[in-house]
């Protein structure tokens, strides 16, 4: 099961603006927002999609890396991190390096679908790309602003950047072990009630049931109703409530294979 470390919730809104000040991007940008930048040939559009529906559309110029194929460990255990010889082959072949511009996309269908994305982006933020963003609601959003989708596949120059993978967004099954029973972080499972219950289990799952101590946090819950648009910062602040976290306490999310 792989476990994601997340930002301490207090010191969010500081590490943001000091990356609005540093030019880094937001990890969010809308249909609008990412048009204008698209038109200055200044950002690469990443999709995460199928091979299929890739080809039969998509953003102007975007590259595809299908997420179940590109971007997951083994079938033995899909949530590890693939190993660091496959990802640089992957960046390469995107043409990123650390200073590209890079908007990840998804179709836009619901909260599943916006995490392929956010597991890629998790993904090149440890590998060492800094100016990263996500479409919100995805191409579906795309196409619903009236904004034009192409059937062409992209051509971009391989890069020959080879990155080092970055584990400080990352808690290891022996980390987390130590934390079961303790205080001194909050384990959040970010699964469906039933999946946390043990009502139901995940063929990626291990056993049924729940970390010890661990609260559930349905990842669903941060958007808007029937969407996979992200709620507003004053509702995911909202949601973000009931894990109860303390200053300081450092939050550990989990889910069946490591992108809830």
């Amino acid at each position: 099961m792989s476990l994601l470390r997340l930002l301490q919730r207090r010191a969010l809104p500081a590490a943001l603006l000091w990356l609005a000040a540093a030019g880094w991007a937001a990890p969010l940008i809308t249909p609008t927002e990412l048009q204008a930048l698209a038109q200055t040939g200044a950002v690469r559009i990443v999709d995460v999609r199928e091979a299929q529906a890739y080809q039969l559309q998509h953003l102007p110029g975007a590259v595809s890396a299908p997420y179940f194929t590109r971007w997951r460990g083994p079938a033995s255990n899909p949530g590890l991190v693939p190993p660091l010889a496959e990802l640089t082959a992957l960046v390469q072949q995107l043409g990123l390096t650390p200073e590209t511009r890079t908007v990840l996309v998804y179709t836009g269908v619901d909260s599943t679908d916006f995490a392929t994305a956010a597991r890629s982006y998790w993904t090149l933020k440890s590998l060492g790309v800094r100016d990263i963003s996500i479409l919100n609601g995805g191409l579906n959003a795309w196409r619903g602003a009236g904004l034009p989708v192409s059937n062409q596949p992209a051509q971009v120059a391989r890069s020959n950047w080879r990155p080092q993978f970055n584990p400080e967004w990352l808690a290891t099954r022996d980390e987390v072990r130590q934390l079961l029973g303790s205080p001194k972080a909050v384990l959040i499972d970010s699964r469906p009630a039933p999946f946390f219950q043990g009502r139901i289990a995940n063929e990626a799952a291990r056993a049924r049931g729940t970390l010890p101590g661990a609260v559930n946090l349905d990842s669903d819950l941060y958007f808007e109703l029937g969407s996979a648009v992200l709620m507003d910062k004053a509702g995911l602040e909202t949601e973000a409530e009931a894990a109860n976290v303390q200053p300081g306490q450092p939050v550990v999310a989990f889910c069946n294979a490591g992108h809830w």
